[in-house]
């Protein structure tokens, strides 16, 4: 998997990545002292209004900054938001009110989610051998399970020699680092899109073609699987081994780390697999084992107390399932578009999947308030297998790379009708301008034509 880093360019990305994340995690340790800082025993409440608005500012952000990504340059944009997260997280040790916290972190995720999509979408540029970039994904997965990992004990190690508005610091150094590894590399830049259309249909074509292709159509019913089985671990985790169990707080990070755990097990072996395997086969059977290990466990505590033992050994489960359907899906985005609408793409996958976790969240914390954690388990699960019935059914099996169609409508002399000599033609097929609409399967000749589109 380390081979992937000997080039240069995406060595230089993937540190900025590291970093970055190191300082994010010195954040999230650092704001949620500040919350308890400044509001007490409210603490929670700041925490969970600010993740809501962390989530909001993904979903509503994202869509629109993607539309016009491509028109500047990546590497001044990408270095331009990690300055102004620098800027944000420089400020946030003096904030003195709790609805100061709002608004910056409004503001620093608002930057966040410009940034994360055109970072991702960069990647298959850097990188476009397919091996070479499902390693890529396996290490950036890596890279998200160790900062949760590693960044709390880190933070603990600092808090016992500094205050927690020093934390800040590291963020900003974290974010500072980022932004020169980024300046150091020379990134590829697709062609701008030429499409014309107002600011609505440039802000929604990544939402369009992904809503339009098949197999994203069921990447966004496997969001919601995991989003469905990562908010239980998230939310609930805490819940049940302080509240349910009544085990120190360095169980918690124990069971969090089994979940990291089994995450970077499935990121290690990923590549392999997804070298004989393809990504529909890997990632539906991951879905339903996160809802039959959360049903699993909601039968095993239903009757009974939790297990210690039992809960670890089930967040290692879902740790693996989780990463096995999230870590292939850049693959299916790569595939699913024409370079310069990459950003749109990645940005709508950003915002949609965030969606999802936005409607999860509450779901699993009000669930477990109000009716316990072996039917919060059971809901939850239910949800997870509907992401999977859902995808089964919507992203064909047969999903081949080429797909026949003709274009009626074209004159004979059309550059495209050139290219692949004549109305009826394969090739790799994807949503643009030119294919609107996704062939009906099995379609030939005229009737293709009618509904054209491409993988």
């Amino acid at each position: 998997m380390l081979e992937v880093l000997a080039n240069r360019t995406y060595r230089h990305l993937f540190m900025a990545q590291v970093i970055a994340l190191a300082g994010t995690g010195l954040l999230t340790v650092a704001l949620g002292l500040l919350a308890y800082d400044l509001a007490g025993a409210d603490a929670g409440v700041v925490l969970g209004t600010a993740l809501a608005i962390k989530m909001v500012a993904y979903v509503g952000v994202a869509p629109v900054v993607g539309a016009f990504a491509n028109q500047l340059p990546r590497r001044a944009f990408l270095v331009a938001m990690d300055l102004v997260r620098a800027a944000i997280a420089l400020l946030l040790p003096f904030i003195t009110e709790v609805w100061q916290i709002y608004v910056l972190i409004f503001l620093l995720q608002s930057a966040s989610a410009a940034f994360t999509p055109t970072f991702q979408a960069t990647i298959p540029d850097v990188l476009p051998d397919e091996k070479e970039y499902t390693r890529a994904l396996s290490l950036s997965r890596l890279a998200y399970d160790l900062e949760s990992l590693l960044s709390p004990a880190l933070a603990a190690a600092l808090l016992t020699v500094i205050s927690f508005h020093w934390l800040f610091g590291g963020t900003v150094v974290g974010f500072l680092c980022s932004a020169a590894l980024v300046l150091s590399v020379r990134l590829p830049q697709p062609a701008a899109s030429e499409r014309k259309g107002g600011v609505y249909d440039k802000t929604t074509q990544g939402l369009r073609i992904y809503l339009k292709t098949p197999r994203l159509r069921g990447l966004l019913a496997l969001n919601l699987s995991v989003a469905a089985a990562g908010a239980m671990v998230i939310v609930n985790t805490v819940v049940i081994v302080r509240g349910v169990l009544g085990l120190p707080e360095n169980d918690v990070a124990l069971a969090l780390g089994c979940f990291g755990g089994g995450s970077m097990v499935a990121a290690l072996l990923l590549p392999k697999v997804l070298d004989r395997l393809e990504d529909r086969a890997v990632m539906l059977p991951a879905a339903t084992l996160l809802g039959v290990v959360l049903l699993a466990f909601a039968a095993a505590t239903w009757t009974g107390s939790i297990n210690w033992v039992a809960l670890l050994v089930t967040w290692v489960f879902l740790g693996i399932g989780y990463s096995a359907v999230q870590t292939p899906t850049g693959r299916l985005l790569r595939r699913s578009a024409q370079a310069e609408d990459r950003p749109a793409l990645f940005a709508a996958q950003f915002a949609l999947s965030h969606a999802c976790w936005l409607l999860t969240y509450p779901l699993a914390g009000w669930l477990g308030r109000v009716v316990g954690i072996p039917m919060t388990l059971a809901v939850l699960g239910l949800v997870t297998l509907l992401g999977f019935i859902l995808a089964a059914r919507i992203w064909p099996t047969d999903d081949p790379e080429e797909l026949v169609h003709a274009h009626p409508e074209l004159p004979p002399d059309h550059p495209h009708l050139r290219q692949h000599h004549g109305r009826g033609h394969a090739h790799a097929f994807t949503i643009d301008d030119l294919h609107r609409r996704w062939p009906a399967k099995g379609a030939q000749g005229h009737e293709a034509s009618t509904v054209s589109g491409r993988t």
